[in-house]
């Protein structure tokens, strides 16, 4: 009982000193140990936390595991795991709600803004059409598939069958590099000329394809790129 009573007050101290200063001041062992007051109501979270962070090396990895994974450190229940598990996803949501409150984006570091966090703690590699009309407002940002532009199931006719969907007079093109790197390959390249071909049949034109890995992008056009032409730059 008496220990029971020391983790509900170490629990309600930490929670005040949230609510009162945010994370900011945090450990990663403190900030784990907080969430996971969720999942585990009456249990003491400081070791499971910090068998959390000597599993996977670091917060971020903690929440980026798969649940499969997580449930294997002693004190992380199913329950528990899910809870980890939805932080990034919901980070995600967070950043997409708020990049759709600019709805015109008139150059291209904006449009680059605007699509970087629909990339945010994805572990494959996954497409993006942005689909805007001639004023360059947003019409819509759909996800065309995983593993990568050169995929087979990316195909140019996929991609214009979704812009003239839309109602499209102008797209971008979007994919991240997981592998942290946000530099296009000649594969990148060389699909990418294939999908500009095919919209700009349909008087659709590709203004960019963005290369997006942690945070950051690469604009094809900004680095020199030239869709139409043969060879690389």
């Amino acid at each position: 009982m008496e220990n029971d009573s020391v983790h509900k007050g170490h629990r309600e101290r930490l929670k005040r000193r949230f609510l009162e200063e945010g994370l900011d001041g945090f450990t990663d062992i403190q900030a784990l140990e907080l969430l996971l007051f969720y999942a585990v109501p009456r249990q003491d979270t400081n070791p499971i936390a910090h068998a959390l962070l000597d599993r996977f090396g670091s917060l971020s990895r903690v929440l980026e595991a798969p649940m499969e994974e997580l449930v294997k450190v002693k004190g992380v229940s199913a329950h528990s795991a899910a809870l980890l598990h939805l932080v990034t996803g919901m980070g995600r949501l967070y950043q997409v709600d708020r990049a759709r409150c600019t709805r015109v984006l008139s150059n291209l570091d904006e449009i680059g803004a605007y699509l970087t966090p629909f990339f945010f703690g994805r572990k494959l590699e996954t497409v993006f059409l942005l689909c805007m009309d001639a004023k360059c407002k947003v019409l819509c940002c759909k996800e065309i598939g995983e593993g990568g532009i050169n995929s087979a199931s990316i195909s140019p006719r996929k991609v214009v069958e979704t812009a003239l969907a839309a109602g499209a007079t102008t797209v971008v093109l979007a994919h991240n590099h997981p592998s942290g790197v946000a530099v296009p390959s000649l594969e990148d390249v060389q699909a990418t000329r294939r999908i500009a071909a095919a919209l700009s049949a349909v008087e659709i034109h590709l203004a960019d394809h963005m290369v997006i890995a942690e945070g950051d992008f690469v604009s094809m056009i900004q680095s020199g790129y030239r869709f139409e032409e043969a060879l690389l730059p």
